[in-house]
């Protein structure tokens, strides 16, 4: 139980980091576009993680097998995925859209945990992502119309990768060295990341020193190389082995939320009336699924005996 709660602890810490990270993020990819930065973004942690281990756990390499290489290239692949189709989609649909879609993968996760992990998900996990999945849609959408586009199907492929990611992670988390797993896939990222840049971005301001040098890139590649790549991936596959993909999704869920708060906060974005059900929407369901399973058995019967009697 103890670790379960340090495990969802240390998840929410790096949703935080990531949520806060956001507006960083924006103001770099107006000068660096998007698969250039993490291209770039992913070199760094991966070279920082690998001069970590060279230094303090050289032993580690000496674990490092087929099979858990290809684990961590299959963990890459998906996690790749998820960021190249957000990034096409974010053509052609609106960033409020992209950001309750991408959120959907809070749904995909229980399903997929169902369907490949045999995890049957509990009832308070179940009303809880529920719960999440409508403070999305306040949050991101709010009273705005929808309309349906072919960026909105891009972005629904990006959900469901990010959904194999964390469903990927829980399977492998437990099997081999998380400091090595988290190595490979984050290299895997950087290399298909850099030739999709080359493919289809600008590849000349990938290296370029002049856009490199500027304050809101360097600084945006420092903090999310070192705190939200290196850092928050370690901990995902550290700690993910000690709960549950369905929770793991709940969390992540929190992104947006910090993301919102951190722009009211930093840029002066203002939160509407919708934005913050949403927001209270997400929280409550983040808690609701930390209950205990017989939180909402007792709550059943306890009705109950009181309609019987």
């Amino acid at each position: 139980m103890k670790k379960r709660w340090v495990a969802d602890a240390s998840l929410l810490a790096v949703t935080f980091v990531w949520g806060a990270t956001f507006v960083v993020v924006q103001n770099a990819i107006a000068f660096l576009e998007p698969l250039s930065f993490n291209a770039v973004r992913f070199s760094l942690a991966w070279l920082f993680l690998f001069i970590w281990l060279v230094i303090f756990h050289r032993s580690l390499f000496r674990h490092y097998t087929l099979p858990l290489i290809r684990a961590g290239i299959w963990m890459g692949l998906w996690l790749f995925s998820g960021y190249a189709l957000q990034t096409i989609g974010l053509l052609y649909t609106t960033s409020s859209k992209a950001g309750f879609i991408t959120g959907l993968n809070v749904v995909l996760v229980p399903l997929f945990s169902f369907l490949f992990l045999k995890q049957k998900p509990s009832a308070n996990a179940i009303i809880g992502t529920v719960m999440a999945a409508a403070g999305l849609y306040f949050l991101t959408i709010g009273d705005g119309s929808w309309s349906f586009n072919r960026g909105d199907v891009f972005v629904f492929f990006c959900a469901i990768s990010f959904a194999m990611h964390i469903i990927v992670t829980d399977k492998y988390s437990a099997r081999y060295s998380s400091m090595l797993l988290t190595m490979t896939q984050i290299f895997t990222v950087a290399v298909m990341c850099t030739i999709f840049a080359f493919l289809f971005e600008d590849e000349t301001q990938i290296w370029n020193a002049a856009i490199l040098q500027k304050r809101e890139v360097w600084t945006a590649l420092l903090i999310t190389s070192l705190l939200a790549t290196t850092a928050a991936f370690f901990i995902q596959t550290n700690f993910q082995k000690y709960t549950t993909a369905t929770r793991v999704a709940l969390i992540f869920a929190m992104e947006p939320v910090f993301a919102a708060i951190t722009a009211y906060i930093w840029a002066g974005e203002r939160l509407t009336a919708s934005a913050i059900i949403g927001c209270i929407g997400i929280l409550c369901g983040m808690i609701f699924a930390e209950l205990p399973t017989s939180f909402l058995s007792e709550k059943w019967w306890r009705a109950k005996r009181r309609i019987t009697h």
